[in-house]
């Protein structure tokens, strides 16, 4: 197949907007896949995608499509919607030359809708805009194309107007991509073989499979090749397109897109966005031919897992090993509790990145966990050294100076729930810099704390639209944070289970919040029990929990000499100072598992 007629495109959109709907359209107009073999939401190969509606990994497919007796080659790739994985998103924009930009006609533009587009722009993409679902609500479809046009600078009879479920208006969609998106450029002559890595698997025979668009030159089995930045060498086994399934070709050439089996079983050595380089045992000057835009992704929630119920650590540690081999960007390590013992801290990309993560390893490898309160990375300075603080119990009493990783957030509402979104200022740190208008919508640009969007920011902010609003987030620059180390003491012993890094302005909140369920919760002993709130060496919150009271006997009809019953209750009391001071009262696993509830 010549590269003049080969189509490399994406699809773009906010979070279930409708594009692994629209993808298996594309597979049956294309006949990709038999009508007997279809089944919804073709693409999403892990059950958890099909069950939440959504997209987690991305999946590439070529497709043979035959436009005015013409026969092209079409790969596309289905991208997450979610802020969480926008890093995967990157990657896939710059393996192709255009973008297919999905609006729901019930939703209207959203904030991954811009942050989407945004990212295609950098990459110089051909942009066409569709409006999907328009079976749903066909009256506001002209309105939200209009939107999608002005957005995109263009004339609104540009905009396709489809619907992934009933197929309306996809093939007029297909064959605008194969005359709008432009054909991969030509390589020079003579030029070695060179790939870009956005995305990989782990096969339990093949290795690690690298998922590649091959920039230029030629790469078959056997070829030696070396990845940039894992530093590895290997020779490839296998080369293979999407067929959607994995499917063997003799080579893969300039302009075109499918997986290197490398053979490799280190899941650290095939990075995303990394560049494969052919035969380099000939090249001179590699490093000219690295392919720009390579980043390490960097997790910003930690979270620790602790094994509950018949599952032990090793289950726990196999599971993440294997989740690790198809999420690279899954990183973790050992960690220990005194009351839940011995876990793994894992680091992720964000809140959603942890909940698919747990559900995997629940719904995967049948594991049962317990997990701590998420985290975020703080810089501390402290005997004026700067060191990174992940571990709440590691973070100082009084440190010199705190920086916490800021966030820009784009939230885009409905313009009737304004006010209320804008109110979420006062309890979330959200600072409001710029609000604009989009068709029927507002733009609200802000910047805010990281650790205030894990204290359950997305479900505030869909309560208080009714669900409508939206947003998407970007990592920003580091500020100075307000912070103090939260402690939860009891009978005199710091819980170090329960210790969190808090908000000055929430710590009182907070420390009188827990103790007061940790005397709900914890059972009465022999001895009195002080539950008490520190930060900082003082006591900011205490509650106690009484003594049990032993009765002292029956001493007859008129209750006995009293002489005697005071020479008990002083033998009582002293007993209960011997066990006082020798109190340690263990933190059981479902006292932690209640406390951790939201």
């Amino acid at each position: 197949m010549s590269q003049n007629n080969i189509r490399n495109f994406v699809i773009i959109a906010h979070v279930d907007h409708g594009k692994s709907t629209l993808a298996d359209r594309m597979l049956e107009i294309t006949g990709t896949v038999e009508a007997r073999k279809m089944r919804p939401q073709y693409l999403d190969q892990l059950e958890l995608e099909r069950e939440r509606g959504i997209t987690i990994k991305m999946a590439p497919v070529r497709m043979k499509h035959i436009l005015d007796g013409e026969p092209y080659t079409l790969n596309l790739i289905d991208t997450p919607g979610h802020s969480d994985f926008q890093y995967e998103v990157s990657r896939a924009l710059a393996a192709v030359e255009g973008a297919v930009l999905l609006v729901d006609v019930t939703k209207g533009i959203q904030a991954q809708t811009l942050s989407n587009l945004r990212q295609a722009r950098k990459n110089n993409l051909k942009i066409i805009g569709a409006v999907n679902k328009v079976d749903l609500q066909p009256e506001r479809a002209p309105r939200v194309c209009a939107e999608l046009a002005e957005l995109l600078d263009i004339p609104k009879e540009e905009i396709h107007m489809i619907s992934g479920k009933t197929g309306v208006g996809v093939e007029g969609l297909l064959r605008d991509v194969v005359l709008r998106v432009p054909a991969p450029q030509s390589p020079q002559p003579g030029t070695p073989g060179r790939s870009l890595t956005f995305d990989s698997f782990y096969d339990d025979h093949k290795g690690i499979l690298a998922y590649v668009r091959i920039m230029d030159g030629e790469i078959r089995a056997g070829t030696e090749v070396e990845l940039m930045a894992g530093e590895a060498r290997c020779k490839i086994k296998e080369v293979g397109c999407f067929a959607p399934e994995l499917k063997t070709v003799p080579s893969l050439r300039a302009g075109e897109i499918g997986y290197l089996a490398t053979g490799l079983k280190e899941p650290s050595l095939v990075k995303i966005g990394d560049t494969i380089l052919a035969d380099p045992a000939k090249l001179s000057n590699k490093e000219s031919l690295r392919l720009p835009g390579y980043r390490e992704a960097s997790p910003v929630v930690f979270i620790s897992f602790y094994p509950d119920g018949a599952t032990e650590f090793d289950d726990l540690k196999r599971g993440f090993e294997r989740l690790h081999l198809t999420d690279s960007a899954l990183n973790f390590e050992p960690d220990a509790n005194e009351a839940l013992g011995r876990g793994l801290k894992a680091g992720f990309l964000g809140q959603l990145h942890f909940e698919i993560t747990a559900s995997r390893l629940e719904r995967e490898f049948g594991l049962k966990f317990l997990t701590s309160f998420p985290s975020i990375a703080y810089r501390v300075k402290e005997k004026g050294e700067w060191r990174v603080v992940k571990d709440a119990h590691q973070f100082p009493d009084n440190p010199e100076e705190v920086m916490q990783p800021m966030i820009k957030v784009e939230i885009v509402s409905p313009a009737i729930y304004l006010n209320v979104v804008v109110s979420l200022q006062q309890a979330y740190q959200l600072e409001v810099a710029e609000i604009h208008t989009v068709g029927e919508s507002v733009l609200i640009h802000g910047r805010m704390p990281l650790a205030e969007l894990i204290r359950d920011f997305d479900d505030k902010l869909k309560s208080v639209s009714a669900g409508y609003a939206s947003f998407s987030y970007e990592l920003d620059t580091d500020e100075r944070a307000d912070v103090e180390k939260l402690e939860i003491l009891i009978a005199g012993e710091v819980a170090s289970a329960l210790t969190r890094v808090v908000f000055r302005k929430d710590l009182e909140r907070e420390g009188r919040a827990t103790v007061e369920k940790l005397k709900d919760l914890l059972p009465r002993q022999q001895f009195s029990q002080p539950l008490q709130a520190s930060s900082g060496g003082r006591i900011i919150a205490r509650e106690t929990i009484p003594a049990l009271k032993k009765k002292l006997g029956d001493f007859g009809k008129n209750g006995g000499d009293r002489t005697r019953k005071m020479k008990l209750w002083k033998k009582q009391e002293r007993g209960k100072e011997r066990l006082q001071e020798s109190a340690h009262v263990e933190l059981s696993v479902e006292v932690f598992r209640e406390i951790l509830k939201k």
